[in-house]
């Protein structure tokens, strides 16, 4: 059983951990939790992992976030990973700072990493792990948050939903999408 973890973000020191590339900081959690190491390889920082008996592929694309789905599709193909044992990580404006949402497929909610996804794969029906960064900004700065670093009272909350994003992917791969979803989705949280 192969998954293909791709957490969603943009290389470069000025990009690292921002709200936008909390996707990387997810996939990289999973990955130093599972002592994998991360290379450098065609589209994508690559880390595999082997976990009760699974192979976790995990990404890091390096297309930028707009052409992700290069990336995603790539790595699919090349290891011949089923687009349902796929799992993509993104920040989330239109979620509460509090909350992650795992779903099975949906629209992109105009998100421009989901959006190059679901052109590089065809189809919607893909999961993806939204992590909700809030949307605490002034009309018109909503790059500017969310390219921003999280305030420092944020911190020690992220922490926290990064350990349960990792339990996610790993609910996600032993117990299926519908038991990881019933898990997380409903649950607040909070320091």
């Amino acid at each position: 059983m192969k998954f293909l973890i791709a957490g969603l973000g943009n290389i470069g020191n000025e990009y690292a951990h921002t709200r936008h590339n909390i996707g990387f900081d997810v996939v990289n959690a999973f990955v130093t939790k599972h002592k994998g190491t991360f290379r450098s390889a065609r589209l994508a920082y690559v880390a595999e992992i082997k976990w009760k008996g699974k192979i976790f592929v995990c990404i890091c694309p390096t297309t930028f976030m707009n052409l992700s789905g290069k990336a995603v599709k790539y790595w699919m193909d090349k290891e011949k990973i089923a687009l349902e044992n796929t799992l993509v990580i993104v920040d989330e404006v239109a979620l509460p700072i509090n909350k992650l949402r795992l779903k099975p497929g949906g629209s992109d909610g105009g998100h421009n990493g989901l959006t190059s996804v679901q052109e590089s794969l065809g189809t919607t029906e893909y999961a993806r792990l939204r992590f909700g960064i809030g949307n605490d900004y002034p009309k018109g700065m909503q790059s500017e948050f969310v390219l921003g670093k999280w305030r420092k009272e944020e911190e020690p909350l992220i922490m926290i939903k990064i350990n349960k994003s990792v339990e996610t992917i790993e609910t996600f791969a032993t117990q299926g999408i519908t038991a990881a979803m019933n898990w997380i989705n409903n649950q607040d949280f909070s320091l």
